[in-house]
Formats: structure tokens, sequence, C-alpha cells
């Protein structure tokens, strides 16, 4: 005989996570991969990375033009272009920062 399954007590059950907080992990899921490859470079060389603020903030850069469109698709706001134009102009800066970003990095390992 199968076992019913039943809701919780609340009676709601199983409710999935909205795509924005679906989109929110994902940002915080490559800041968490970030931070382990920067420890792990730490703990075998013995020395910090520096000048990596301008590409650490290509994630979130990215990461808000998607939350921008997402929220437009599913709730509707912040309306149709007011989301394409935030996200077009968060992409833009971080396709502006990336070069600043990669020269920070690598003075790091230059003579």
């Amino acid at each position: 005989m199968a076992e019913e399954k039943r809701p919780l007590e609340g009676g709601r059950g199983y409710v999935p996570a909205s795509p924005v907080k679906r989109a929110l992990a994902w940002i915080g899921v490559v800041y968490m991969l970030i931070l382990v490859a920067l420890t792990t470079y730490f703990y075998f060389t013995g020395s910090g990375l520096r000048g990596l603020g301008p590409l650490l903030t290509i994630p979130g850069l990215i990461g808000l033009g998607i939350v921008a469109l997402v929220s437009w698709r599913t709730a509707g706001r912040p309306g149709k272009w007011p989301a394409i134009g935030l996200a077009a102009l968060c992409w833009l800066l971080a396709l502006a920062t990336l070069p600043i970003g990669i020269a920070g990095l690598m003075s790091n390992f230059g003579g």
C-alpha cells in the first residue's frame, strides 16, 4: 500500500522559489566560488590578490540586469522599457569594467 503524501501543517505544501530568488541565489553561488578561489590562492601562495574591486563588481552587475528582466517578466515591474534599459546599462557597465578588472588582476602577476 503506497503511503499518501500529505502537505505540511501549513497546508501549502512545497512552494518553489520565485525566479527572482533563484537568480539571486545564482549570483550568490558565483560570489561563493570567487571567495573559494581567492581563499585557495591565499593558502597556496601566502599572499592575497590586490586590485580586484572592479573585477568583483561584474557578477553583481550582470546579476542585477538579469534580476531586472526576470522581475519584469514575472511581476510586471519595473515595466518593459525601464527593465530593458536597466539591464542594458548594467551589462554595459560590466563590459566597461572588465578590462579594468583584468588589468588589476594581471598586476598581481607582473614582474
